[in-house]
């Protein structure tokens, strides 16, 4: 499946990555660290929901005759 191959990291986490912080304000860099903190939690429930959906897949065309 396509989605199990990794993505080419031309998005904007790359770009933040390497940004310079030091135009930032301390309060500044807290909201930051908040805004990428909720999009983490974003992105492992959605890993969490896709590892699910594959689980189910993988035992719904499990063949019967088989043990692992």
């Amino acid at each position: 499946m396509d989605d199990d191959l990794p993505r080419r990291r031309s998005d904007a986490a790359a770009g933040l990555a390497g940004e310079s912080l030091d135009s930032y304000s301390q309060d500044e860099l807290m909201e930051r660290v908040a805004l990428l903190e909720a999009e983490i939690a974003r992105v492992k429930a959605q890993h969490a929901k896709a590892a699910d959906h594959r689980k189910l897949a993988d035992s719904l065309f499990k063949s019967k005759g088989s043990d692992g």
